[in-house]
């Protein structure tokens, strides 16, 4: 990419996740010099060793080393296992070893983003569990201001710590306009802090 790029980084199960990645994405492109750079990560076992084939079937192919490394910010979303984030990002990221010694992601920023099958389900603890290993690696975090309207509007996903969606028991849900609403934000506002702290 000549751009800088945004690394929208997710794992999805059932589609919610993906679907906030590909808006959070918009409201990156939607910045003057900025791109979005959408990768997944591969499903793992219950031994935790990967299984996945080397390039996924569908939707967005699998982050690499140089994927991480290259982007001037990251926007990581899970969906929610027991109000933390799904075992397949946590594999990832416990990989990043040799980022987190060489300094590669310091003071770059970051944001979290999730989605759960009930209002009350683990939306908050989740973000927060995906922020840690973020700012170990020395990444600057964005959330989201209560000046975006939403956020006080909606009565479904959204949060300070991040864009979440409330999928149902069935993901039977689709976003609402403020989930929506939130992720273009959300993308846009990480897309402007990377333009700024490379000034």
């Amino acid at each position: 990419m000549t751009k800088p790029y945004i690394l929208v980084l997710y794992y999805s199960l059932h589609g919610s996740v993906a679907e906030m990645a590909r808006l959070i994405a918009r409201g990156i492109e939607s910045v003057d010099g900025m791109n979005a750079l959408l990768r997944t990560v591969p499903k793992v076992s219950t031994v935790t060793e990967a299984v996945a084939a080397t390039i996924p079937a569908e939707g967005a192919i699998y982050c690499t080393e140089e994927d991480l490394a290259n982007c001037c910010g990251l926007a990581l979303g899970s969906p929610t296992r027991f109000g933390n984030m799904a075992a397949p990002m946590k594999y990832f990221l416990d990989g990043t070893a040799a980022q987190w010694l060489s300094g590669t992601l310091v003071d770059k920023p970051a944001g979290v983003f999730t989605s759960t099958a009930s209002l009350h389900g683990g939306q908050e603890s989740t973000l927060l569990s995906m922020m840690l290993p973020l700012l170990h690696h020395g990444m600057l975090f964005c959330g989201l201001p209560y000046t975006e309207s939403a956020l006080s509007e909606t009565s479904s996903g959204g949060t300070p710590y991040g864009p979440s969606h409330v999928a149902g028991p069935s993901n039977e849900s689709a976003l609402s306009e403020h989930e929506e609403a939130l992720c273009l934000a959300f993308g846009k506002r990480i897309a402007f802090m990377a333009l700024k702290l490379s000034q």
